[in-house]
C-alpha cells in the first residue's frame, strides 16, 4: 500500500529573530479544525430523535406489551441524551464564536452546533410527546 500523499509545506506566517543569536522563532499559521463538541452535539441529537421515536413504538404499542413502563425507561434516556445535546451545541457555539489569536486553532461548525442543539431539543420534545401517548394509551 503507497503511503499517503505528503501534505505541501506551508510557508510560515511570520518569522521573528531571537535578538543575540542566529536562531529565529517560525509562527506557522494552523488552519481551522471542525469542533469536537459540535460533531458530538448533532451524534447526540440524532440518537435523541431516535430513542424518541422508539418512545413513540412503546407508547402505540399500548398496555399489551407494558409500554407505558418501557416509554417511561426510554423517555429518561431520550431526555438525558437530548439535554447532554443542547448543553454541548452551546458549549460549541460558545468555543467557536472565541475570539483566537494566530498561533492558536481556531474552530469552525457552527451549523454542526445549530443541527445538534435543534436535534437534541426536537428529540425531548417528541420522547416527551411519546411518553403522553404511552400514558393515554394505558389510561384507556
Amino acid at each position: 500500500m503507497p503511503p499517503p500523499p505528503a501534505e505541501a509545506p506551508r510557508p510560515p506566517k511570520r518569522v521573528d529573530a531571537v535578538p543575540g543569536t542566529p536562531f529565529g522563532v517560525v509562527h506557522l499559521d494552523v488552519p481551522p479544525v471542525t469542533s469536537g463538541l459540535a460533531i458530538g452535539s448533532l451524534v447526540a441529537g440524532i440518537a435523541a430523535i431516535g430513542v424518541s421515536l422508539l418512545v413513540l413504538c412503546f407508547g402505540l404499542a399500548g398496555r399489551d406489551y407494558g409500554g407505558a413502563w418501557a416509554a417511561g425507561a426510554f423517555t429518561v434516556l431520550g431526555g438525558l441524551i437530548g439535554v447532554g445535546a443542547v448543553v454541548a451545541g452551546l458549549l460549541a457555539r460558545r468555543q467557536i464564536r472565541r475570539p483566537a489569536p494566530p498561533p492558536s486553532v481556531r474552530f469552525t461548525g457552527a451549523g454542526l452546533a445549530v443541527a445538534g442543539i435543534s436535534c437534541g431539543a426536537v428529540g425531548v420534545l417528541f420522547g416527551l410527546i411519546g411518553l403522553a401517548l404511552a400514558l393515554v394509551v394505558q389510561i384507556t
